[in-house]
């Protein structure tokens, strides 16, 4: 068991470069939280001293890890515009400071540089969505369009693993520059962390995961803008989904559910969210289609909802091998059935979105 009072201690040795105060002392280290083996917290700091404050991240990473009996860590850098404290302010309780502190404004464009944003969501967790999300990125870039895509799911990144992607990005002149792999731009907050890390965030910890990594990315130039943008978000109708929504228009949704009926009642509630909104959903897809969990549910599911059915995948034993090795099917086997559905799905997206 880590000491609370021992990671405070450790954090008050790293000095905030602008007020040479302690980590914690300074109120620079949010949401820390201790449990078991693990720490983990946030770094909230001005867009503008993201590069200053980022050797203090790998600092702040470093000596934690290096303390006795310490398994996890997870240190995120968040930039946001942050108000400078009035006398008033001064005199009263940090934590009264805290809740009176300006937030910065919702953004209401899309990332820059970037001209369509679709998410691919799911109600429910364990029906491929990530996998469909991946393949289906690939196949778009393949067809000769540029794409980037972001992992939201930040409890349980797989994008990594699926692209074969390891180590942290880059910062340059204040602002992520993204992983390449396979002709995509890839951001994931499992690369800020170690593949064993337990993501230890509560809502809005993890709502600002997702928002640094969609505003604080370099998807694209002005010369050379990203034609796609493709959010793999986590499984539910909860604080991640609305952040999305929220923080950046989307051009549609892509719904992915199995056949049976438990995963299609929660594809139904992923995609009354986003009507409520006024997200359109561009279409059901049906992943691990056959004789294990059936076939034609989403299909059924389509019609009553008076959506689009863009088809379907069979249940193959390739397509989860080929994520394992970090080369999408449409890759690693682009003559592969699996690999021809996710082509037919792709263009049908591409479709949709006038791309």
């Amino acid at each position: 068991m880590i000491d609370r009072a021992a990671v405070i201690a450790v954090l008050d040795a790293i000095p905030d470069p602008r007020t040479g105060q302690g980590l914690v002392a300074s109120n620079l280290a949010k949401g820390l939280t201790v449990a078991g083996d693990r720490a983990g917290f946030v770094i909230e700091v001005a867009p503008a001293d993201t590069a200053l404050y980022a050797p203090v991240r790998d600092a702040a990473e470093a000596a934690l890890k290096a303390m006795p009996g310490m398994g996890r860590v997870s240190v995120v850098l968040s930039a946001e515009a942050v108000a400078a404290p009035s006398r008033r302010a001064a005199s009263l309780s940090p934590a009264a400071v805290e809740q009176g502190r300006p937030r910065a404004p919702v953004p209401t464009d899309r990332p820059a540089h970037v001209r369509r944003v679709v998410a691919v969501a799911s109600g429910k967790g364990g029906v491929g969505k990530s996998t469909v999300a991946v393949n289906l990125a690939c196949a778009l870039a393949a067809r000769g369009w540029s794409v980037g895509i972001v992992d939201a799911d930040v409890h349980g990144p797989s994008l990594p693993t699926m692209l074969g992607l390891s180590g942290r990005p880059a910062y340059e002149d204040g602002a992520i520059v993204p992983h390449r792999a396979h002709g995509l731009n890839a951001m994931s907050v499992g690369l800020l962390t170690r593949a064993d890390d337990a993501m230890i965030w509560r809502g809005p910890m993890a709502s600002q995961a997702l928002t640094q990594m969609l505003t604080q990315t370099r998807w694209g130039t002005a010369e050379e803008p990203l034609d796609l943008l493709v959010v793999d978000l986590p499984p539910g109708t909860g604080d991640v989904q609305l952040t999305l929504i929220q923080k950046t228009p989307l051009d549609g949704v892509v719904i992915v559910s199995t056949p049976q009926e438990v995963a299609l009642a929660d594809a139904r509630r992923a995609h009354v969210l986003f009507q409520k909104v006024g997200v359109a959903t561009i279409g059901l897809i049906e992943n691990m289609s056959g004789e294990v969990f059936g076939r034609g549910g989403a299909e059924v599911e389509a019609q009553r909802l008076g959506v689009p059915y863009l088809g379907d995948v069979a249940l193959h034993a390739d397509v989860r091998q080929a994520g394992d090795r970090g080369m999408p099917i449409v890759i690693a086997d682009p003559a592969a059935p699996s690999a021809e559905a996710f082509m037919r799905l792709a263009q049908d997206v591409a479709k949709a979105l006038a791309l």
